[in-house]
């Protein structure tokens, strides 16, 4: 098994690549300052880290698959995340990363909003690519960042570097929706894709075997994360994951209703409920009547 190299802290990474920390807790540093000794291979890092990468400066991995990267590409690491790092000897690593401890945020209204942030989850193929002006909004804020990170420290200190990260974040939501939209040539198929792997798993035998699928299943099923599947659904449709899931399962129980030979009970276990009384009340909420009812009036 490969070494993971695994740094706790902000200044634990300074310390290890020669960078001079100004808190103990955030830093933004020159990408070619960290890549240029960078060690290839497996690392784990205890806080975010957010690289802004203006060129093919390596190979990075984030789970099983290669980071979908190109200039002026911003990547997402949440903390304790293996990173696999291979060097690329064609290019002069530039850009910039932006680290920053949950420490940092305890107390913060972006500590207890950090869950709203999904693209830290989006794990494969994901990158959010920036447009001209884009990259400048995000330069804007780490320059502020680092300006805080270089006056002296007041009583003002963390509240402003906070609110500028938590501006960043922000702006990075926006990017994150404009990227749905207009890089829809890379998923144009998505939604359909989507539907193709739920009509296949309710006419299968997999429900009866592994019950209802889940957003986890279909999200692996397309090499997405469940956070980035259910964003791009949610911007595409306005329904989530689990609502499209009970779409197609209203749709394939109703199909099956019509069969008379079969009863309720039997339906229901066909579709993976392990309860029938789960069915029936799913049911009933959905289409307004009772399966036996629907079947009745069908």
């Amino acid at each position: 098994m490969d070494k993971i190299l695994t740094y706790d802290s902000i200044y634990e990474f300074n310390k290890d690549f020669g960078i001079e920390t100004f808190h103990p807790l955030i830093n933004i540093v020159d990408i070619a300052t960290v890549l240029s000794v960078v060690i290839e291979g497996k690392h784990c890092f205890h806080f975010y880290e957010i690289c802004l990468k203006d060129c093919n400066c390596g190979v990075i991995r984030y789970g099983r698959n290669t980071y979908d990267y190109q200039d002026g590409t911003l990547l997402f690491f949440a903390p304790r995340q293996i990173i696999d790092m291979e060097d690329s000897p064609e290019d002069t690593p530039k850009g910039w990363v932006l680290m920053f401890h949950p420490d940092l945020l305890r107390g913060t209204h972006l500590g207890s909003n950090m869950r709203n942030y999904t693209f830290f989850s989006y794990d494969v193929n994901e990158a959010l690519h920036l447009s001209q002006q884009e990259r400048e909004i995000v330069l804007n804020c780490f320059r502020n960042i680092e300006a805080e990170l270089k006056h002296a420290m007041d009583s003002n200190s963390k509240e402003l570097i906070v609110s500028n990260l938590e501006l960043f974040l922000n702006y990075s939501k926006r990017f994150y929706e404009r990227q749905f939209i207009t890089r829809s040539h890379v998923q144009t198929d998505t939604l359909s894709r989507f539907e193709h792997i739920l009509n296949r798993y309710f006419h299968s035998d997999l429900p009866k075997r592994q019950g209802l699928p889940t957003a986890k299943y279909c999200a692996d099923k397309m090499n997405f994360s469940v956070d980035y599947l259910s964003d791009l659904l949610r911007k595409e449709t306005g329904k989530s994951t689990s609502e499209h899931i009970q779409q197609h399962l209203i749709e394939a129980a109703k199909e099956r209703l019509f069969n008379t030979q079969k009863t309720v009970s039997e339906v229901a276990y066909e579709l993976g409920f392990e309860y029938p009384q789960y069915f029936s009340r799913l049911f009933k909420k959905r289409v307004g009547m009772t399966p036996g009812e629907y079947r009745v009036q069908a």
